[in-house]
């Protein structure tokens, strides 16, 4: 299931952002915005998706879908919410051409942070090692 986020990620960044991402060693950014979105598979198996963008990441993609070179707070939380449920459609869209399907619950926004919740993978991607974003997945029980 990580791989298939990872993979809506990258399409995100070449076709909403226009540019290329890559892996990058796990960072410990203090300023992630915290995003989540539950996902419940037709095999009863229940997800909790985690789309983790850095204040850099987020402002980024805020400046190019609003042309605000510096967003408030309440516009970034907005935007990193946007993201999350783009992210993770794309990421239903890929699935279900595996026939995979899920249900998509509402994005919910946790805080501004070090994302210290318990997971079973995680991955940070980069775009030019300013502009991270962090997946994670944590199998839940609903």
């Amino acid at each position: 299931m990580l791989d298939t986020i990872e993979k809506a990620t990258e399409n995100f960044c070449v076709h909403q952002m226009g540019t290329s991402i890559t892996n990058k060693n796990d960072i410990d950014d203090m300023q992630i915005f915290i995003t989540y979105i539950d996902v419940k598979r037709d095999n009863s198996q229940n997800y909790r998706i985690y789309i983790m963008p850095n204040r850099n990441f987020i402002q980024n993609v805020a400046e190019i879908f609003l042309d605000e070179a510096i967003s408030d707070e309440k516009t970034l939380k907005d935007m990193a919410l946007e993201t999350a449920n783009l992210i993770v459609g794309s990421a239903k869209v890929l699935a279900q051409s595996n026939e995979n399907n899920f249900v998509i619950e509402t994005p919910h926004f946790e805080n501004i942070g070090i994302f210290h919740y318990i997971y079973d993978n995680k991955k940070t991607l980069s775009i030019d090692s300013t502009k991270n974003i962090t997946l994670a997945i944590k199998e839940i029980d609903v």
